[in-house]
């Protein structure tokens, strides 16, 4: 019992010590959907043993400096923008490890990347002609051309980087 009263007591005093930090200014707003643009790139190398892959482009269009956190969420949708069964799987891909959630700051015609992948040998293909993609914390989205047979339906994404994976 006195173990766990001092570890209670300690994690206290860090969460204290913590509180009593003063807040750093925030010194740009949330990046907004309607101020970036999102594209889908070719990755090299991101084929094979049953996986295909690709990177997401966010790109600043909005004329001053805004922050992006986390993972953007995605979708599938058919040819006439109907909305197709899929399922998201935030972290590493076949392909990439996440970079981590970390505060990204974008200054005009800057770049954040995502590293997207997915299975191609399922017995169920989902045939896609576009992804819907919203930016972290957004309740918009953006529609970029996808015409990819994802295994059922299944996307797997990294959390955004300044830094354009690996693959």
């Amino acid at each position: 019992m006195t173990a766990v009263t001092a570890a209670a007591t300690v994690g206290l005093g860090v969460t204290s010590a913590q509180a009593a930090t003063p807040h750093q200014a925030v010194s740009a707003p949330r990046c907004d959907t309607s101020g970036l643009r999102v594209t889908v790139q070719n990755a090299p190398g991101q084929a094979g043993m049953s996986h295909d892959g690709v990177f997401l482009r966010f790109t600043n269009t909005s004329g001053h400096t805004c922050l992006l956190r986390g993972y953007p969420g995605l979708g599938l949708q058919d040819s006439a923008h109907k909305t197709l069964k899929s399922d998201v799987t935030w972290g590493s891909t076949y392909f990439d490890p996440t970079p981590g959630v970390r505060t990204l700051t974008l200054k005009p015609g800057a770049d954040a990347w995502a590293d997207l992948s997915w299975a191609t040998a399922y017995p169920q293909i989902t045939h896609s002609s576009y992804l819907v993609v919203t930016p972290p914390n957004a309740r918009t989205y953006k529609t970029v051309a996808f015409k990819e047979p994802v295994g059922a339906g299944r996307l797997s994404v990294t959390a955004l980087s300044l830094t354009k994976p690996s693959s």
